[in-house]
């Protein structure tokens, strides 16, 4: 099964915890850093951030929305959430591929 984003280079982790942070609705950067951290336990530094914001963007998976406050708020466009889906998937197979290989039942006490 060939990727659709295999023409976009490799898929970073902060790509994929911005995607994810998104998926919940828009969020300006200083929300998604502290979204990241609750969901993840991953401390993004701002710069890291709005560099991964950046090629996320000229990708058109995420786009910038009209506000008038300070913070200018982001969201998740539908190329992007096809985007995530499909890496979480990826990230499923492997899951399950590692879980198998290393003897892990999860779940199991």
């Amino acid at each position: 099964m060939g990727r659709r984003t295999q023409d976009l280079g490799r898929f970073t982790d902060v790509a994929l915890l911005v995607l994810v942070s998104l998926a919940e609705g828009d969020k300006h950067g200083y929300r998604m850093i502290q979204d990241i951290e609750g969901f993840s336990g991953t401390a993004l530094e701002p710069g890291t951030l709005y560099g991964a914001l950046m090629r996320l963007e000229e990708r058109g998976w995420i786009e910038q929305v009209a506000s008038d406050e300070r913070r200018k708020p982001y969201r998740l466009t539908e190329s992007g959430r096809g985007a995530l889906t499909e890496q979480l998937a990826t990230l499923r197979r492997i899951e399950r591929t590692g879980a198998r290989r290393a003897g892990v039942a999860w779940g199991s006490s």
